[in-house]
């Protein structure tokens, strides 16, 4: 499902003396069934950015098309529930929404709210629970007697509970160590490489270089930058500006042109890095 933002304007509180601009004239379109990633400092408008997929806000002006849906400023919340099905939304410590008495119930809830009936539900709560790496015996836990990373885990497996298309990731991995970060990374690449479409809006640029097909940078809540992470993190406007920070690949690549080595362009993932070095070091 294409995602396009046609000149997008966002202004909070617009006609108001507190008015200030979340987006700026953005138009950024997200292909189908690839990973996506939004990355800016914060404050620049990515998550005002992708709370437009599923209506939670709504231009000042331009549009959003997702699929076939058409957002604007007239949109009402009428009939927004086959959208809002279409677009799950993963927030940042997204255990803090969790509410019902045993995890079971809390994953069925999304599919129930969007007209499961009980029955289905509940077999989308036993898949979904080992999708994400937990045991089916949690099932009949409460959710508050889970570790944090479990936790973490049932409330991703109520949001993908529901099926939908595309699933928007707010810093997915917060608080997390790095196994953990790993696995759900994993997780989630593995959904994209089965059809869904994946927007992941993040701080880290490691995950950005290891996951992402596409990257977009925010600032100001303006789009200044849209291509493969290989292309905007060899983009040298951006870097000598300070408005993008590089995976740790390519800083150490930065490091060892200074002692000799020549890369054409930095290479932003270990497997790149290494081969290139081999690759020197061997004189080829």
């Amino acid at each position: 499902m294409e995602i396009t933002f046609e000149h997008v304007t966002h202004s909070y509180e617009a006609n108001s003396p507190t008015a200030s601009l979340g987006l700026d004239d953005v138009s950024l379109t997200i292909k189908d069934k690839l990973f996506t990633a939004i990355v800016g400092q914060t404050g620049s408008g990515k998550s005002t950015l992708v709370r437009h997929i599923n209506a939670l806000l709504k231009p000042t002006s331009g549009k959003v098309i997702v699929g076939k849906r058409v957002i604007t400023s007239e949109t009402n919340n009428k009939n927004l529930k086959p959208l809002r099905k279409q677009v799950g939304m993963v927030f940042q410590f997204p255990e803090s929404q969790l509410f019902e008495d045993t995890v079971e119930k809390d994953i069925m809830f999304g599919p129930m709210n969007f007209g499961a009936t009980e029955e289905e539900a509940r077999k989308a709560a036993h898949t979904m629970i080992k999708l994400v790496g937990l045991d089916e015996s949690l099932l009949s836990k409460s959710p508050f007697d889970l570790s944090g990373g479990q936790m973490r885990r049932v409330a991703i497996a109520g949001v993908l509970a529901s099926d939908p298309e595309t699933v928007i990731l707010d810093e997915p991995t917060a608080g997390l160590d790095p196994v953990g970060r790993l696995e759900i990374m994993n997780l989630f690449k593995d959904l994209q490489e089965k059809g869904k479409t994946i927007i992941l809006i993040t701080h880290n640029m490691d995950d950005v270089a290891d996951y992402a097909d596409e990257m977009a940078v925010i600032h100001s809540g303006k789009l200044i930058a849209q291509g493969p992470p290989k292309e905007v993190f060899n983009n040298q406007e951006l870097l000598q500006d300070d408005v993008l920070t590089l995976p740790h690949s390519a800083s150490f690549a930065k490091e060892l042109q200074q002692k000799g080595f020549h890369f054409d362009k930095l290479p932003i993932t270990i497997n790149e890095l290494g081969t290139e070095i081999k690759q020197q070091l061997n004189g080829d």
